[in-house]
């Protein structure tokens, strides 16, 4: 079978299987890997240590490093999101960045990936040497996709689409056969738009199309393993697990994308009740998000971003809750920033709260942050 016709196969099989964007490039080195090089070296991956690893950045100078018998790379996108993914503030309620209100898409598209290698070895009629990642491997995917004519990476670092905008997934195959490779994008069709940029919180959105992920909501969410900064608290609003907002004010999403979702990424539900979240055992935690992308930032991590959340929009409903978790709760991180929330609330329900946690607290760390709270608020 010529290439051409195993390419058109395989395309659409990919499509068969859920993945509405696809496209073929070479495995020759990223042309911008000095930008790369520069972001790691100004420190913008925040404690992302994995991206800065020699392996890993000598990984991503070659895909031939990872899989020596690379001939093409099969670069794939499936939808996820919608009209949901731009959900408002509602006070009290909880946001979830919409690529994690479904399943767990790692375990959802691993089986796909291997059923479309299996695909080709059949048309091929014999065994092809193969790599697939899906956001798990040392490569730089945005780029490949761009190169295999999926999209232009936008200001706002995502890779956009034409006619899907930029909620879809990314995914990557490397083949040890040579298939009929897709002309790149090369047309910026962002303009002089800055609406991402603008609306970001925290201004982690650079201008040379990278950003500092230190200050970016989704890694101070998921990422981030400590304590949040202070400063940047406020700033996440009511987001407890990622960020869509330089996506969801986008054109080519608002104005232009069609909104489609592959089913397993369909959201399971859409209210999250701050107060209720933030009482929940890591038994209930575990339960309830065993197949989610949540459950990547654990229990520690999501009451963390909960408190915060509590105190960026709770009100004195929201002092109970925060109050037995600054008593009870096992995690220091999560004492400490339930203590914050109370002094962003700041009633007299909230001061006496803290007041009685101070005179029992033995976790410095916990100690200063209700110091700070009634520091802050109450002299």
């Amino acid at each position: 079978m010529d290439k051409r016709t195993l390419t058109k196969q395989l395309k659409g099989k990919a499509q068969e299987l859920g993945f509405n964007a696809v496209g073929v490039t070479d495995p020759s080195p990223p042309p911008h890997l000095d930008v790369y090089r520069r972001w790691l070296e100004a420190g913008r991956h925040g404690e992302m240590g994995y991206l800065a690893s020699a392996r890993a950045v000598e990984r991503r100078t070659d895909p031939c490093r990872i899989l020596p018998e690379c001939q093409s790379i099969l670069v794939l996108g499936i939808p996820y999101g919608g009209p949901a993914a731009t959900q408002r503030p509602v006070a009290g309620m909880g946001r979830v960045a919409a690529y994690a209100k479904g399943e767990d898409y790692h375990e959802v598209l691993k089986p796909r990936l291997k059923a479309l290698v299996s695909y080709l070895e059949g048309l091929a009629g014999h065994p092809i040497a193969n790599r697939w990642y899906t956001d798990s491997g040392p490569i730089m995917e945005r780029e490949l996709a761009q190169r295999a004519g999926l999209g232009w990476i936008g200001k706002n670092t995502m890779l956009i689409n034409l006619q899907r905008g930029s909620y879809f997934l990314l995914s990557e195959i490397l083949l040890g056969i040579e298939l009929d490779f897709d002309a790149p994008i090369t047309t910026d069709h962002c303009g002089t738009c800055t609406r991402c940029i603008e609306a970001c919180p925290t201004d982690c959105i650079l201008e040379d199309r990278t950003l500092d992920a230190s200050r970016c909501i989704s890694y101070l969410t998921i990422e981030l393993k400590g304590p949040v900064p202070e400063n940047l608290r406020p700033q996440i609003g009511n987001w407890i697990f990622g960020c869509d907002i330089c996506q969801s004010v986008c054109p080519w999403n608002e104005r232009f994308a069609t909104p489609e979702s592959d089913p397993a990424f369909m959201p399971k539900s859409e209210a999250v009740n701050l107060e209720e979240e933030f009482q929940r055992s890591t038994q209930e935690f575990n339960r309830k998000f065993k197949n989610s992308p949540v459950k990547r930032a654990k229990r520690r991590g999501y009451l963390r971003n909960t408190a915060i959340a509590l105190g960026n929009t709770g009100g004195p409903d929201a002092v109970p809750a925060l109050a037995k978790t600054l008593n009870k709760e096992k995690e220091p991180l999560v004492r400490s920033h339930a203590a914050w929330a109370l002094g962003q609330i700041g009633n007299q329900l909230a001061r006496k709260a803290l007041k009685q946690a101070a005179a029992l607290e033995k976790d410095r760390l916990v100690l200063e942050e209700i110091q700070a709270a009634l520091k802050q608020r109450f002299n």
